[in-house]
């Protein structure tokens, strides 16, 4: 750990001196590169010090045992318990900064949900769900949700919808919600108070640049047709709606949820940038887990990841065991005891991995 530390520290000090060079002044976009790399660099630079600092204090508190005081040499061995316990939390500390961090954590996520097993009452839950990741982001202040499409029920119901949550770290909170989402509960249309298990698959996104995913114009297939959606007749006059299908692949992507037929291809190729871009992810992923035999991290959508049940007024994230008795408050938004012992649970299997 110390010589990945003291590496860090190292080209902190580099980008320092790269920063003050004259030249490299001039050149605004090297810069903004520069600070942004130092920036990161910095909690961790800033907290080796401090513990660099404690040791070497602790290494003179301890010369202080030799002394002929007795006073002097109880109170050096309370300075050096004091210093001990500094030691400790300040190597946790390090260890958590030492953490690889996920490059996409700070994306915006295009949030996929669909119903799965159970009719109607599974499009009903689609909608439900829609409306609590709405209140999350709500509640986080400065997210926003954008609808790109939706496929809805005769009752209420989604057997499909897709939305942006735009807000900074916004794939860092969300990205464990990628699964089978499973609901128990009576259907309103359930004379006998039967109690009904419907699921719902959630996939989550992270928005790619352009950059980062080429799509040659060549492999698409687009067809264009009057929406359906927000917007009245004037959308009907015109065929703004866009069906986008990726040749290679078989994707395909809708989305009607735009005024202008621009708007909607643009925002029809984000979609499609991100569901490629996933794919290649979890393939290369599935050849390394393929090889230890390990399925952690592959957000795969077959496995169950969480229960809300009704009658009994509980949910379960079953990757970790955790429980909220509170469901209506899950179901407006507020579910952060989750993805935070989803967030440990990661750190913690992470940890592990850099300490073999």
């Amino acid at each position: 750990m110390l010589e990945q530390l003291e590496a860090l520290e190292a080209r902190y000090n580099e980008l320092t001196r790269l920063m003050a060079d004259p030249e490299v002044a001039q050149d605004y976009e090297k810069i903004a590169v520069y600070a942004k790399e130092r920036s990161d660099l910095e909690p961790a630079v800033e907290t080796f010090r401090r513990y660099l600092d404690v040791r070497t204090s602790l290494d003179e508190t301890r010369g202080l045992y030799d002394e002929d005081d007795p006073e002097l040499r109880e109170m050096a061995q309370e300075e050096v318990t004091r210093l001990e316990a500094q030691e400790t939390a300040l190597e946790e500390q390090l260890q958590q900064l030492l953490i690889p961090k996920d490059s996409r954590d700070e994306k915006n996520v295009i949030v996929e949900i669909r119903a799965g097993a159970g009719g109607d009452e599974a499009g009903l839950f689609a909608a439900d769900l829609f409306r609590m990741y709405s209140r999350y982001a709500e509640r986080q202040g400065g997210w926003k949700v954008d609808l790109i499409s939706e496929n809805r029920t005769g009752i209420g119901g989604f057997k499909e919808v897709i939305f942006l949550v735009k807000g900074k770290g916004a794939y860092s909170r969300l990205k464990y919600e990628s699964g089978v989402h499973r609901v128990q509960r009576i259907p309103v249309t359930e004379s006998s108070g039967r109690i009904h298990t419907s699921t719902i698959t959630v996939a989550v996104l992270p928005e790619v640049d352009e950059v980062e995913v080429e799509i040659n114009p060549k492999d698409l297939e687009i067809t264009t047709y009057g929406s359906s959606g927000p917007g009245g007749q004037h959308m009907q006059k015109n065929d703004t709606a866009v069906r986008m299908v990726h040749k290679p692949t078989g994707m395909v992507v809708t989305c009607e949820s735009e005024r202008s037929l621009t708007q909607n291809k643009l925002r029809a190729l984000s979609v499609l940038r991100s569901r490629l871009y996933e794919a290649e992810r979890l393939k290369q992923e599935a050849e390394i887990e393929a090889a230890r035999r390990s399925q952690v991290g592959t957000g795969e959508r077959s496995e169950k990841i969480r229960t809300y049940n009704y009658p009994q007024n509980r949910v379960t994230d079953h990757r970790v065991g955790v429980s909220s008795y509170n469901l209506p408050a899950v179901m407006d938004g507020d579910f952060d005891e989750f993805i935070d012992a989803l967030t440990s649970d990661e750190q913690t299997r992470k940890l592990a991995q850099l300490s073999r």
